[in-house]
């Protein structure tokens, strides 16, 4: 058996991109294969210091609050202290749990808290492989510019690469980033996935009628979709910008919670679109199969992306996308003036550019014959390429059993 320690500084209930995936390949590993402890950050003290998770059992360490929540501007102050502890104060549990365990591999869950914890492993077990899965779109260098702490730490965070034994990458992008460190060892690109079998199956059609009534759908609405957190660098601003090129019976609505939530409803309000964005607050991921079917179209128009689960997402469920030419998307968004030679699976906007999503939106609705066919090619891209059963196979060939 082999015994994997991952470090993430969040995990679920807390979750992103990142920890469904975390999730979804630990899930389809076998147990009498693998076994995976985690260290992670606590934020809520309502949450047990220890629990079984699926196939992993979960550690939650640092200073927590009742009901504390993630996000950075929002981070109690003593979650915070935890954050920035988390490197440390992680290194010295992982050194406890290798008394008992004696891991033969560890996984940090993107550079950084986690990156540093896992090199500091390192430097005292040298012997035991170390393995960096990278999911954070932002170019390194944009990285130095906003973190001032990241360029007086570049020295011992170029490490955290330099020192990985196979880094893992959800996109291409992201593995030519890797190279412009000198990196010289394995990378794996293997993308996020989705569960093409649950976003692909039926929906009740009870389930459907209520939330249409919920949201005022109208017989002639048409719904765009986005799921994402409430920050300005998902390009939520744009969409709603956008609706003031579009007839009246286009709405935006959106599933996620945020901290610029408030900005978003005053940039509404400002055009004059109030009516038309739809905030669903926070949807879990078991219901969002649901919140794409009563919608028309998915809309993220990223100004940065390390791949974007939702967009595949969308694809399985059979909603046309549009999205930005960012960072991993055009891994597997293919667009037909931009593509021409690939089979078309959604249609690209430009970032900060309103009226190009507009002028998508259009398309999608002015030309179904194209839309249908964007429909049908993604679907079965997903199905070919990214199902999370196809991706933990990959897992377990590439990373896991290669160290």
């Amino acid at each position: 058996m082999k015994r994997i320690l991952i470090f993430s500084l969040t995990y679920h209930p807390f979750i992103g991109g990142a920890e469904i995936a975390i999730k979804e390949i630990t899930d389809r590993c076998d147990p009498t294969e693998f076994e995976f402890e985690m260290i992670t950050l606590r934020f809520d003290s309502n949450l047990p210091r220890v629990e079984r998770v699926g196939n992993i059992t979960v550690h939650r360490i640092g200073f927590a609050v009742p009901g504390a929540k993630v996000s950075d501007r929002s981070l109690p102050f003593h979650c915070r202290v935890a954050k920035v502890l988390f490197p440390f104060t992680a290194f010295w549990k992982a050194l406890w749990l290798h008394r008992g365990h004696h891991f033969d591999m560890t996984w940090a869950m993107m550079a950084g808290h986690a990156g540093f914890a896992a090199i500091f492993f390192q430097w005292m077990y040298p012997n035991t492989a170390y393995f960096l899965e990278l999911q954070d779109g932002r170019p390194f260098g944009e990285m130095k510019q906003r973190r001032p702490i990241v360029r007086l730490l570049w020295p011992l965070y170029r490490k955290i690469y330099l020192n990985a034994d196979i880094i893992k990458c959800i996109s291409y992008f992201l593995a030519e980033q890797v190279r412009t460190l000198d990196y010289t060892g394995t990378v794996e690109v293997i993308p996020n996935g989705v569960d093409v079998k649950r976003f692909s199956a039926p929906v009740p059609d009870e389930k459907l009628i209520a939330l249409k009534m919920k949201f005022e759908k109208h017989d002639r609405d048409i719904f765009l979709f986005t799921a994402s957190r409430l920050v300005l660098s998902r390009g939520i601003e744009d969409v709603i910008e956008a609706l003031t090129h579009l007839p009246a019976n286009v709405k935006f609505l959106i599933a996620g919670q945020g901290d610029d939530r408030k900005k978003l409803e005053h940039i509404a309000a400002g055009l004059g679109v109030s009516q038309r964005v739809l905030f669903a607050g926070h949807v879990t991921h078991h219901e969002l199969p649901a919140y794409l079917r009563i919608s028309t179209i998915f809309v993220r128009p990223s100004i940065i992306e390390g791949f974007g689960n939702a967009f595949v997402e969308a694809f399985a469920a059979g909603i046309p996308v549009i999205a930005t030419p960012v960072g991993g998307i055009p891994d597997f968004l293919h667009d037909p003036e931009r593509n021409p030679d690939k089979n078309p699976t959604g249609l690209f906007c430009g970032v900060h550019d309103p009226r190009s999503i507009a002028r998508a939106v259009e398309r999608y609705l002015d030309e179904p014959v194209l839309r249908d066919k964007i429909v049908e090619n993604a679907k079965a891209l997903v199905a070919d390429k990214y199902d999370w059963d196809l991706i933990a196979h990959d897992m377990r060939g590439r990373v896991f059993n290669a160290l």
